[in-house]
């Protein structure tokens, strides 16, 4: 059983891994195909803009996509829950992985930006991520653009930022946060714990 978090240099890989291993779940930094596909989840963190994420995800993009249509979970956040949307506009038109339909745009020019700081999340009772976590709970957000999701497959959790901004996704076994768990105190790291379980759930053999 091991999760997979997507080294590819971009802002809180190694915090994420941390977090992890804090609660005793076995994890790994590592791009590599053959890693990517062997494993039980995959989570792809990232603080940076849009595009240059993208440009840096560069050839694990392809075996990510591969792992997920096979049925292994994956985690993004903060930019890397952008990522799993099918493009951005920050700086620019970009492509995302596509997992998710949807794009990612500008906050509100009327609203603080960028978006910094601990807001309550409603927190729906289907979504695996939030199990055992209530009704509500705060979480960090650190964020200048947010998803538009335009999937009906997907479910969604929101955080009122003058808007019902989306701050979580679920899409069959594609799960995304707006906000970092690493940096959101107990409810953060059980966050982590639930996709590391699900993922063993969904992996016995791995």
């Amino acid at each position: 059983m091991m999760i997979i978090v997507i080294d590819y240099n971009v802002g809180n890989v190694k915090s994420v891994c941390n977090a992890f291993s804090y609660l005793g779940c076995e994890v790994e930094l590592s791009r590599e195909p053959e890693r990517i596909a062997r494993a039980s989840g995959l989570v792809l963190p990232g603080v940076a803009a849009f595009g240059y994420a993208m440009e840096a995800l560069d050839s694990a993009a392809g075996p990510i996509k591969e792992t997920v249509a096979a049925g292994k979970p994956i985690l993004g956040i903060c930019v890397g829950f952008q990522m799993l949307f099918e493009q951005s506009s920050e700086y620019g038109p970009h492509q995302g992985l596509g997992l998710i339909g949807g794009r990612v745009v500008a906050l509100p020019t009327e609203q603080v930006v960028p978006h910094m700081g601990w807001n309550r999340v409603e927190l729906p009772g289907d979504m695996d991520l939030f199990s055992d976590l209530g009704p509500a709970k705060h979480f960090y957000f650190a964020h200048s653009y947010h998803a538009r999701v335009a999937d009906e497959k997907a479910k969604i959790a929101t955080t009122d930022y003058g808007f019902d901004l989306v701050a979580a996704v679920q899409k069959d076994n594609v799960y995304g946060v707006q906000f970092h768990p690493e940096k959101s105190g107990r409810q953060g790291l059980q966050l982590l714990r639930n996709f590391y379980d699900l993922c063993a759930r969904k992996n016995p053999a791995c």
